[in-house]
């Protein structure tokens, strides 16, 4: 596993981050902290929490007990839709609340990192903000950050308020999320990447005709049916590399951004946790960035 430094906090986390939700607790919670112990013995360690579900922070503070806690990092989303509590919800109460269950139900002195989930543009009051600042002057929360991807995050990261930029980051994203991540970084925020496989790329089929159109005008002309020449130029490649698994190589064109602090993955056993850690260990073959390069070029102009 490599490490990266987290911004301005002085941290190095793993390239990879273990994202762990309520659906982990399906075979109880002996089954969470078996995902947590997987990935702390494949270097992982940094542990983002999808919810502020007790029970789950329970399993995960049991699980890093054992473990120095100057050496882990805890993150968690805050503003989710939660089915026992009802809605999204960016209110003061609710997300100084969520905190408190948090650390109360894991036991944990702090959290690294609040993430407010995708809010709107006038879906957080300022009075919520401040009760967040306040939390992380307290020291209950150490960093404080925003995920999306929408143009709203544009407005979030020029107030200068946030230490972390989540957003989605693959082999086609646009060119405003790269400008973004820009934007972010001289705000001298991390910046944490998700998404790193599209459903658009995930099937052969799927990564050949992204964003290529099959016929023009009135049906007419376009690419023929069994074009000799089909996938040159796309994501094709993607799943035709040898010994590489699509997957596998987007996560490691994502690794290769050096604006990328760690990438969160989902994992619902150890042996995917294994492969995922063993990627950034791996150098991706040569020529596959070109490639990668060509087919976004190709499919801006589509």
């Amino acid at each position: 596993m490599r490490y990266r430094p987290l911004g301005r906090s002085g941290s190095a986390v793993s390239a990879l981050t273990l994202k762990i939700g309520s659906e982990a607790l399906a075979g109880g919670p002996s089954r969470a902290q078996a995902l947590v112990f997987a990935a702390l013995e494949a270097g992982i360690n940094t542990v983002h929490l999808t919810s502020a579900d007790p029970v789950l922070a329970e399993a995960v503070g049991q699980a890093l007990s054992q473990v120095d806690r100057k050496l882990i990092q805890i993150s968690i989303s805050l503003g989710r839709a939660d089915a026992r509590r009802g809605g999204r919800d960016f209110s003061p109460e609710a997300l100084t609340g969520s905190i408190d269950r948090v650390l109360h139900a894991s036991g944990l002195d702090s959290i690294d990192l609040a993430l407010l989930d995708e809010p709107g543009e006038d879906e957080m009051p300022q009075t919520a903000l401040n009760a967040l600042k306040a939390q992380r002057t307290a020291g209950r929360i150490r960093m404080l950050g925003i995920a999306g991807d929408g143009e709203v995050m544009d407005a979030y990261i020029s107030t200068g308020a946030f230490d972390v930029l989540a957003t989605s980051y693959h082999v086609n994203s646009p060119w405003q999320t790269r400008h973004r991540i820009r934007a972010a970084l001289e705000r001298d925020m991390a910046v944490v990447a998700y998404g790193y496989f599209p459903e658009e790329l995930d099937t052969a089929k799927k990564a050949e005709s992204v964003h290529v159109p099959r016929k023009g005008l009135f049906g007419l002309g376009g690419r023929p049916k069994h074009d000799p020449l089909a996938g040159a130029g796309t994501f094709a490649f993607l799943h035709q590399t040898h010994g590489w698994s699509a997957e596998h190589i987007c996560l490691a064109f994502a690794l290769t951004d050096p604006s990328i602090a760690t990438v969160l993955v989902d994992a619902p056993d150890s042996e995917r946790i294994e492969a995922l850690a063993a990627v950034p260990e791996r150098d991706l073959p040569p020529g596959l960035a070109a490639q990668i390069e060509m087919a976004r070029v190709r499919m801006a102009a589509a």
